[in-house]
């Protein structure tokens, strides 16, 4: 039985944090809802009380002990990856090699066995300029203690992205036992208060990264393996390691007990300065721009300049282009070094701001074609977060909302009331007028909302009932008012937009679980048949998947280009009887996308609000069952929509 479908379901509750059905949840893990009972019926044996996972007439749902279930299932050492990663360290640990037979004993496994798993690790090494070297029953790993390192950071890696759960990426460098767990904190703490006092702002999404980096040089170093001498820097990433050099080896001395020589000091100070800092002082942008490759900064702006004219947003800032254009660079120094930097909020990022993400995508595209830039889904999340910040400011503008208060005229009580509600709304509503009289007539209402101290028979359906001294119950009703109404507008716009852009000739159930690219081919034939289409937007189309998966939901797929050259916009839609494989992951419904010059402006529409329709797992159950015909998809994908 697999452990790693178990743990997918047990990640999957716990997202959801609600009821799941039983038919979702299998087809989320791509098995039938016999297996699902059994891998419920395995993970409650994990734990003592038999509650991680609770089981009803409305499916599943996480249960008291399910992340204890998952702290259980990290701590087994028998599974194939864990006894891999072991295997592996005992090759680094060990410079004149393993014995196989006396491997295969430790491990509690035939030589069969082992054998098989060492035919993994070669395949591990594939792409790298390590290799296993045999003399008979002795293995031995060659290849240069920097490259040895990096495996060793890239197994714990790997780890993480194969886990559907968070796990502790450090269990693995510390696994010698030379440096404590306990020791993590206060070397953080203190690089953090280093770093600060040399002018540096610290990103601390990635210097956990770089704390990995540190324990790994540390133990090796006390194995007796440091780097030979200082290592060479890629073009300009020298400049200012030397006090953050001396200061990572004062830290690793004082916090560790470890005296780290000049070659790794080097590699560690180059790492700091690529991946967790930007410069800080009275002058940050002067500094930047002082230490900043021109070439650099003239592709990423012009890389923001088409992504603001393709997608219709204001990135045209030259302090954001500027601080993006420095990150660039470091994402290019930490490429040349074959080191990447890991951002764990990549999965959030990605489904909560598809078209910020999407964006992200256009410009490392851009990039890439100007740059030779190569990066993967958490680097891309890094510019993702440089944009969305951005356009933060415009995107609140957009969702703004604007209300007219009615409070009958009483000494100050409106101007009071008046007040409160800007302080406490302002940052989504917008009072654009307070009107004083009992009987309002309908020409002084016309806003998205009405906020009354008295019932009015005119405009009922926005009108939120108020106390004439704001309660913080009062702010919440508002808050839900607001919310629903936002949503009913990205709804209603997302159904006049689908209803002109789907079609029962581009429409695929059962859709084949074929891969993504095939798919792609699969659904983009129907446009291509269609005359919408080419086939230069189909192999379009699979350029953009292979930048970074377009499964934005664990149950939709959006595949499209990012060239909007489709003579007519339209979506061609399969739906799965199951799931099928896509990414890491499976989905339900693909929706590929091909959009017109001249409908630019539904792009963010149909995309964002496509992404939150099939977000909502009950939703995504009910369209499915619907599926089996077009009318029955496109009838129930509107209901759903209607609410």
């Amino acid at each position: 039985m697999s452990s790693r479908r178990q743990d997918r379901l047990l990640s999957a509750l716990l997202r959801e944090d609600s009821w799941v059905a039983g038919p979702r949840l299998a087809d989320l893990l791509g098995v039938t809802p016999r297996s699902v009972r059994a891998y419920v019926t395995a993970v409650n044996a994990r734990v003592p009380d038999g509650d991680a996972v609770v089981s009803g007439s409305a499916g599943y749902r996480a249960g008291a002990s399910a992340r204890a279930a998952l702290a259980t299932r990290t701590e087994a050492g028998s599974t194939p990856r864990a006894r891999l990663h072991t295997l592996v360290r005992s090759l680094l640990d060990e410079e004149g090699g393993i014995d196989v037979f006396d491997t295969a004993d430790r491990l509690h496994v035939s030589e069969a066995t082992l054998e098989a798993d060492l035919a993994r690790v070669r395949s591990l090494l594939d792409g790298t300029r390590l290799a296993l070297e045999r003399d008979r029953d002795v293995v031995r790993l060659r290849g240069t203690e920097r490259d040895q390192r990096r495996l060793l950071s890239t197994l714990a890696h790997d780890e993480m992205d194969a886990a559907d759960f968070p796990v502790d990426p450090f269990r693995l460098a510390l696994d010698t036992g030379a440096i404590s767990a306990e020791q993590l904190a206060p070397l953080k703490a203190a690089l953090v208060a280093g770093l600060g006092e040399l002018g540096y702002y610290v990103n601390e999404l990635a210097i956990g990264d770089v704390l990995l980096h540190i324990v790994i040089a540390s133990d090796r170093v006390l194995a007796g393996r440091e780097l030979d001498g200082a290592e060479p820097a890629t073009d300009g990433a020298d400049e200012g390691t030397d006090p953050v050099a001396r200061m990572i080896g004062r830290l690793c001395r004082e916090q560790l007990g470890v005296d780290l020589g000049a070659g790794d000091l080097a590699h560690l100070a180059r790492l700091v300065l690529t991946r967790i800092v930007t410069p800080g002082g009275t002058d940050p942008a002067a500094l930047a721009r002082a230490g900043l490759d021109a070439q650099i900064e003239a592709a990423v702006r012009a890389a923001v300049v088409r992504a603001s004219a393709d997608y219709q947003v204001d990135l045209a800032d030259d302090a954001f282009i500027l601080r993006l254009a420095l990150h660039v660079q470091n994402l290019l120094r930490r490429a040349q070094e074959e080191s990447h930097a890991r951002n764990p909020l990549t999965r959030s990022l990605k489904a909560a701001y598809p078209m910020i993400f999407e964006v992200a995508v256009s410009v490392v595209s851009e990039l890439r074609e100007r740059l030779g830039l190569r990066v993967d889904d958490d680097e891309i999340a890094y510019v993702a977060m440089h944009i969305g910040g951005r356009l933060e400011r415009s995107r609140r503008a957009e969702t703004l909302l604007t209300a007219t208060i009615v409070c009958p005229g009483y000494y100050e009580l409106h101007e009071v009331l008046r007040s409160r509600v800007d302080r406490s709304l302002g940052q989504g509503i917008e009072v654009v007028r307070v009107v004083t009289a009992m009987d309002p007539s309908a020409s002084e209402i016309d806003t998205d909302l009405v906020l009354s101290t008295v019932p009015l028979p005119a405009a009922a359906e926005r009108t939120v009932l108020i106390q004439p001294f704001l309660t913080e119950a009062d702010v919440e009703r508002v808050q839900q008012s607001a919310a629903r109404l936002r949503r009913a507008r990205r709804l209603a716009r997302l159904r006049e937009e689908l209803s002109r852009y789907l079609s029962e000739d581009a429409y695929v159930q059962p859709l084949p679980d074929l891969g993504e690219e095939a798919i792609i081919r699969l659904l983009g034939g129907r446009l291509v048949e269609s005359g919408l289409i080419d086939e230069e937007y189909i192999e379009n189309t699979i350029r953009r998947e292979r930048l970074s998966s377009t499964a934005f939901s664990d149950a939709l797929a959006v595949p499209h280009a990012l060239q909007m050259t489709a003579r007519r916009t339209a979506i061609a839609v399969g739906v799965a009887a199951g799931s099928v494989a896509w990414g890491s992951g499976r989905v339900q419904v693909v929706a590929l996308a091909a959009f017109s010059e001249q409908d630019r402006d539904a792009f963010q529409t149909v995309f964002e609000q496509l992404v939150e329709v099939f977000g909502e797992g009950e939703s995504v159950q009910r369209i499915v069952r619907r599926g089996a015909s077009f009318v029955g998809f496109l009838d129930e994908l509107v209901a759903v929509i209607d609410g």
